[in-house]
């Protein structure tokens, strides 16, 4: 950018296999662009010195276009805007020009066109020329260039260009989710995170379908099982919080790793356990799998703008709920009757069914460990790279954990989701624990049958908590943040219901049917919950994820003392009330810039200048929060209050800022 009396466009890339372009900073650039069997591209390229108007080696529809008697010479200075031709360019200076932060978008353009005189019209006033061509050159040129930097990069990304479409006011978030593509990073951070999340739950729940076997080889009785069932679900409730936190500060690619490490392990000495003691220890550290779906969250989250992290983290935390189900049969329908046959075969002393759920455990322990080298090598934290890097680079702050923990819990909404997930989550893990037994218990089913019931629950992920998330991004899209809430309050009033429906079936066939459609709504109402998480507060939405992700498991655990004292059913019909009175805390969630059900936008404090600020005459009043990098001349600094945002004049130019 700058002007003088030669333009230039420096690496012009809109060909469909990403050719660049260039030119010397001396000549000048036409495009000429042709329509392609899927998209506009550049047919080619015209060059010709500065001094010359009409260039014999031009084609006729460039001759015709500056024969037009309306149409203004490239060599006429009165047709370059005079805003652009105030200072003379850097290239032409000989000087390297810096690299532009992504907070300053809005006020230039994207790095890879840089303009002299020829500026496509949707970024300056420049005035339409009748009887010309080269306004619909200009438009073209500019509807290409427009989605081409639709997939440019931030300057401090590790990346150039980006498979999806992403949003630099967004920390470079994708705008879309193209579920079929692993294209690096942002779709296989998509992919590893609800990976990571499968593989962990497969090695939590895999005890689950066989604690029927387990209960009669330790002869244990049925509190003596729920205390171990409180045991598992109670290992993710600090752990949560924790991941979420590490999250913001080292990362969610180390953090799924270390999650997938802790869980793998122990899981696969599952055939140890002896006693009740044994058994619930075991089942307390394989608990902390758990905080793979916060680590799920944050990934994603990450990787996509707050428009579509509704549906991004409810299909992502859906596919890795998803274990849950695969884990009943695959662990209690296939592997179990598979050892057993074996072991049966080949003549053991032994009991074969004690011998079949202490070594079908191994197999999804293992998995789950060997996918950690996955998730290091081939992954990214961030859209820009991952945050070791970053940080040595100098291009993140280093976070003090004390303030994200200070800023989350200071904020009444995230207490209320934290109660909201538990009546949702927590009915989920619950469920997950108590439904192979009460399918045993009350229709006297056989472990493989009541395993391969029991997964109809957790098989609902496949797409019930996608279609939560889904919903709730389209109510916001209608209504806003009402829609959101709306859809909150319908999941978990319906999720409440329908739960009591399945404590007073009587039949299997009705209990079934009542068991997957409460699911449904136990699904969406996850799903609803983490599309509203992002809009908390973005800079540590880590910090806000794990402590909302650890009410799940609180509300598990809470659940669960329920179902150790009193019979199933009651249990179940007491977890449904209560589910659908807390639906009700949906009228007090008002976040900060957004309405609530029955309020009006909550307004944000106005930023006020410094007073350093105020005096220099410069308009920054609406300069971007997340403004924090150094740059050319001066750097721009939030203060800690929030009250102003202190700026070094040196860094603003000196007319107003743009929006």
């Amino acid at each position: 950018e700058g002007g003088g009396e030669r333009g230039f466009i420096e690496n012009l890339d809109l060909s469909r296999n990403s050719r660049k372009r260039s030119c010397s900073p001396p000549l000048e650039i036409l495009c000429d662009l042709r329509e392609d069997n899927e998209d506009a591209h550049v047919d080619q390229m015209y060059t010709y010195a500065a001094d010359e108007a009409k260039p014999d080696h031009l084609d006729p529809r460039q001759q015709n276009l500056h024969a037009s008697p309306n149409s203004p010479s490239i060599n006429d200075q009165t047709s370059v805007p005079q805003n652009r031709r105030s200072t003379p360019s850097p290239m032409l200076s000989g000087a390297t020009p810096s690299p532009m932060p992504s907070t300053e978008a809005g006020m230039h353009f994207e790095s890879s066109l840089r303009v002299g005189g020829f500026v496509p019209p949707s970024r300056t006033n420049t005035p339409s020329y009748p009887n010309s061509s080269i306004t619909q050159h200009q438009v073209v040129l500019s509807a290409a260039m427009q989605e081409r930097n639709m997939h440019e990069a931030s300057w401090d990304s590790k990346y150039e260009r980006y498979a999806c479409r992403v949003d630099q006011s967004q920390e470079d978030r994708s705008v879309e989710i193209p579920i079929f593509s692993m294209a690096r990073p942002h779709m296989r951070g998509f992919h590893f995170a609800w990976m990571t999340f499968f593989f962990a739950f497969l090695a939590w729940f895999a005890i689950t379908p066989l604690l029927a076997e387990v209960q009669k080889s330790l002869e244990l009785t049925k509190a003596q099982i729920w205390t171990s069932n409180i045991a598992s679900v109670a290992g993710a409730v600090f752990t949560r919080c924790m991941a979420g936190l590490f999250c913001d500060v080292y990362g969610a690619r180390w953090m799924s790793a270390a999650v997938l490490l802790i869980c793998g392990v122990p899981t696969m000495l599952t055939g140890l356990v002896n006693s009740v003691e044994g058994l619930s220890v075991l089942r307390l550290v394989t608990g902390i799998g758990g905080s793979a779906f916060v680590t799920c969250q944050y990934w994603t989250t990450t990787m996509f703008t707050k428009e579509v992290a509704g549906t991004a983290n409810a299909l992502a935390a859906g596919w890795g709920n998803l274990g849950g189900a695969i884990a009943q049969i695959f662990v209690g329908s296939m592997l179990f009757p598979l050892f057993k046959w074996i072991y049966g075969a080949a003549g053991t002393k032994r009991d074969p069914a004690d011998l079949s759920w202490r070594t079908a455990c191994v197999i999804p322990g293992l998995v789950c460990t060997m996918f950690t080298f996955f998730v290091l090598r081939y992954a990214d934290d961030s859209p820009k790279g991952n945050y070791r890097k970053r940080k040595r680079d100098g291009l993140m702050e280093k976070p003090n954990a004390m303030e994200y923990i200070k800023a989350a819990i200071h904020d009444h909404n995230t207490w209320i989701l934290l109660i909201q997930y538990g009546c949702c989550f927590g009915v989920e893990l619950t469920t997950s624990n108590a439904a192979a037994l009460y399918f045993k218990e009350e229709f006297e089913l056989s472990t493989e049958a009541a395993a391969a019931v029991a997964s109809t629950f957790g098989w609902m992920n496949l797409f019930a908590r996608g279609l939560g998330g889904f919903l709730s991004d389209i109510s916001n899209a209608f209504m806003g943040m009402r829609g959101r809430l709306t859809w909150q309050f319908i999941c978990f009033l319906l999720e409440g219901i329908f739960v009591m429906v399945f404590s007073k079936a009587r039949t299997l066939g009705g209990a079934i049917t009542a068991l997957m459609t409460f699911s449904l709504f136990v699904q969406g109402a996850e799903g609803s919950t983490f599309g509203i998480v992002p809009y908390l507060n973005p800079n540590v939405t880590g910090t806000v994820a794990g402590i909302v992700g650890a009410g799940g498991n609180a509300g598990a655990v809470i659940f669960s003392i329920l179902f150790r004292q009193m019979e199933y059913r009651d249990a179940f019909f007491w977890m449904g009330a209560a589910t659908a009175v807390i639906s009700l805390l949906s009228v007090f969630i008002w976040i900060k810039g957004y309405e609530g059900l029955f309020m009006n936008t909550r307004v944000i404090p106005t930023l006020q200048q410094s007073p350093e600020t105020a005096s220099s005459g410069n308009d920054n009043s609406t300069r971007p929060h997340n403004t924090s990098e150094s740059q050319a001349g001066g750097e721009c600094r939030q203060n800690q209050s929030d009250s102003y945002i202190e700026t070094d004049p040196q860094s603003l130019p000196s007319g107003p800022l743009p929006h």
